[in-house]
C-alpha cells in the first residue's frame, strides 16, 4: 500500500547574511519527531575574495547533526581536537551529546579562489537517556559510502545509516535512524518501503520528480502520513533527494537556540554549563 502524501511544502528563503538559505523545517503545526530541523544552503555561487560560510565557533548540546556537502566543501573543528574538511559528496555527522563547541568553515582556498556551495544540515534529536552521551564526530568520503542501484534504470541510493538491500551503512545511529540521499538521472525510478511507525523525511534538494503519483520539485519537502509503507519516485529531470526515516521519540522537546532538551530546566543547565566553560575542550579560534 501507498504511503497517503498529505502536503507539499517550498522550503521559503531565510538567508544567514550573505549565505542563500532555506529552512525546510521545521514547519509549524507539524511534528517531524525525530527529526528536529533541515536547512538548505545554497547552491550558491561565491566570487573570488569572498569571507566564506558564517559558522565560526559555536555550542550544542542534546541532539546530532547530519550535514551533507553535495557540491563545494566544507571544514569542520571542534573542540574534542577533530578537524576534517569534506568535498563535494561527503557526509560530516556529528553526536553534541552533552556539549560540543565546533566551527564549520570554508578553507582559506576557497575564500581566495571562490566556488559553489549547495550543502544542507539535518539536526536529529536524541531520547532523554542518551541527551548526555559523549560527544563525538566522524567525516566521509563520498567513496567512503555504499552508493546502491537496485532494480531496474534506477537511481541511486547513497546509504549513510541503516540498512538497505544487503547494504549497511558506515555510521551506526544511537536511534536507529535510516539516512541517505538519492541522485536519479531523468526517468530513473526508485522504490522505497517504510514501516508505517517510522516518521519520512522526504525533500527534493535539486530537480523534479513524480512521487506517488504527484509532482514535487526543487525545495519541495513532501510530507506523508503514517498510513501505507510504499514510496514511489520517478525523475522527470535530474534530481537529488534527501531520504530519512527513524522511529518518533514521543518526548517533550526544549529548545534554545543550539540547545535541545526536554525541559526548561535542562536547558538553563545547558547555558549555565556553556557559560561556566563546562563544554571545555581545545580551544577554537
Amino acid at each position: 500500500m501507498e504511503r497517503r502524501i498529505e502536503r507539499i511544502h517550498s522550503a521559503p528563503r531565510h538567508d544567514i547574511g550573505n549565505l542563500m538559505t532555506r529552512q525546510v523545517f521545521p514547519v509549524q503545526g507539524i511534528d517531524l519527531d525525530p527529526f528536529l530541523l533541515l536547512n538548505h544552503h545554497g547552491p550558491q555561487r561565491f566570487e573570488p575574495n569572498n569571507s566564506g560560510l558564517p559558522f565560526g565557533p559555536h555550542p550544542h548540546r542534546g541532539f546530532e547533526t547530519l550535514t551533507f556537502i553535495l557540491d563545494g566543501e566544507l571544514v569542520h573543528r571542534d573542540n574534542t581536537g577533530k578537524e576534517h574538511r569534506s568535498e563535494k559528496g561527503g557526509v560530516q555527522w556529528m553526536t553534541a551529546g552533552r556539549g560540543i563547541i565546533h566551527a564549520e568553515e570554508s578553507s582559506d582556498a576557497f575564500r581566495e579562489t571562490g566556488g559553489t556551495v549547495d550543502i544542507l544540515q539535518l539536526w536529529m534529536n536524541l531520547p532523554s537517556k542518551l541527551k548526555m552521551t559523549e560527544p563525538a564526530y566522524r567525516g566521509l568520503h563520498f567513496n567512503e559510502l555504499p552508493n546502491i542501484q537496485p532494480g531496474d534504470d534506477p537511481a541511486t541510493l547513497h546509504l549513510i545509516s541503516g540498512d538497505y538491500h544487503s547494504h549497511k551503512g558506515p555510521i551506526d545511529s544511537m536511534t536507529g535512524l535510516f539516512t541517505s540521499w538519492i541522485t536519479f538521472q531523468p526517468g530513473q525510478c526508485i522504490e522505497l518501503r517504510v514501516p508505517g511507525s517510522r516518521q519520512v523525511l522526504f525533500y527534493v534538494a535539486s530537480g523534479e520528480l513524480e512521487v506517488n503519483g504527484e509532482s514535487a520539485s526543487a525545495f519541495e519537502r513532501v510530507h506523508f502520513s503514517s498510513e501505507g509503507e510504499l514510496i514511489s519516485a520517478k525523475a522527470l529531470d535530474a534530481s537529488t533527494v534527501i531520504f530519512a526515516h527513524g522511529t518518533p521519540l514521543q518526548e517533550p522537546v526544549v529548545s534554545y537556540g543550539p540547545f535541545v532538551m526536554n525541559t526548561q530546566e535542562e536547558i538553563r543547565e545547558a547555558i549555565d554549563d556553556y557559560q561556566r566553560g563546562k563544554f571545555a575542550g581545545v580551544p577554537l579560534d
